[in-house]
């Protein structure tokens, strides 16, 4: 297979500083589009993959999967879209397209293994997938998203990540007009959640830790803000909301935040990888026939729905636009919640 080389930024080792390097694409096949980078999104999973703290990462790693850019060369069999839209691509890049997930549009939980779009397995070169810190990416068209022309482009990359990953479990539990959601956490997906929720006619509150957080929580949609650390202000809202959406990335008790959950309400994992401390009281959850769920980003179709929904509402995300030089210092201010709320790099800086 035709291939060229492609600069890009990387981590070697878990240890190292992300650095210039050079990639391998492959040329354009039939399916494929073509897609010159313009922003890209920098998520909390972009760090956990480089610094290998899920482990299973694969080196050189190269982050990045909240993509947009422009079209600048196409297969002959592509029909989705033409040299000189405007494009999008998530997490996935790939998958097979013919299990029982896929066949109902939920590519992210592909029975085969859905195709990450970085440190996942190329089906083309047989090497890892690489992402979107990059000057260009090779994308089958089903996995390309269409970017709906009124938003600003480098506020709608963490759309791909950060937004889809709060849209499916909105969509999923039915929100809607009348619906009673909260929040926990006001970061990345946080800030994407209210602003979802909002629009979706939900009254939404947000929980927070710590005061200081009430202007911006407003600002954003959230109707109220409880600080979860004072026992009289979660006792004031038991048995309140329909959906949680827990967006907090650490170790953490949720046992408070269950005891929030009306009859049949679900609180749902979407920030968090690994084991719960302390352990997960059952009694509410029997007693209010509650749920403690999980999920992840969204299939090709639902990411779709969400960016044209925020098309509609002129939703997009509150960035900083950083130079991608200046990734190894972002990932040290994400780690100490310093950003509000999500850094996007303007690629240019790679290319000049």
């Amino acid at each position: 297979m035709a291939t060229t080389n492609v600069k890009a930024y990387g981590a070697a080792a878990p240890d190292a500083d992300l650095k210039q390097i050079d990639i391998v694409r492959r040329e354009v096949t039939a399916k494929d589009i073509e897609i010159d980078i313009l922003y890209c999104g920098v998520c909390h999973s972009d760090l956990h993959t480089a610094r290998n703290d899920w482990g299973g990462t694969v080196y050189p790693a190269v982050p990045g999967h909240e993509i947009v850019g422009k079209v600048t060369k196409v297969g002959n069999e592509v029909t989705k879209l033409k040299v000189g839209d405007y494009a999008a691509v998530g997490c996935l890049v790939d998958s097979c397209r013919t299990c029982s997930s896929c066949r109902q549009d939920l590519e992210q939980f592909c029975l085969g293994g859905m195709v990450g779009t970085y440190n996942g397995k190329d089906k083309h070169l047989g090497t890892q997938t690489f992402g979107g810190y990059s000057e260009k990416v090779i994308v089958n068209e089903h996995f390309v998203l269409k970017v709906p022309a009124n938003l600003d482009l480098a506020a709608t990359a963490p759309l791909l990540c950060a937004g889809i990953t709060t849209w499916s479990p909105l969509r999923h539990w039915k929100v809607g007009k009348g619906s009673k959601v909260a929040v926990v956490g006001l970061g990345g997906l946080g800030h994407m959640a209210i602003k979802l929720a909002h629009a979706l006619g939900a009254e939404v509150t947000l929980f927070s830790r710590t005061p200081g957080k009430e202007k911006d929580a407003l600002e954003l949609g959230a109707d109220a803000v409880v600080i979860s650390t004072d026992e009289n202000q979660i006792k004031a809202v038991a048995g309140k909301f329909d959906l949680i959406i827990d967006t907090v990335p650490s170790v953490h008790d949720i046992n408070p935040y269950v005891g929030t959950l009306t009859i049949n309400g679900t609180l749902v994992l979407v920030g968090y990888l690994g084991g719960l401390e302390p352990i997960l009281n059952t009694v509410p959850l029997i007693l209010g026939r509650k749920s403690v769920a999980g999920s992840l980003i969204g299939g090709i179709a639902e990411t779709q729905e969400m960016l044209d929904f925020c098309g509609e509402h002129n939703i997009v995300s509150e960035i900083e636009i950083i130079k991608i030089q200046d990734i190894n210092e972002a990932y040290e201010r994400m780690l100490k919640s310093d950003v509000h709320y999500r850094f996007v790099i303007d690629m240019a800086s790679l290319k000049n």
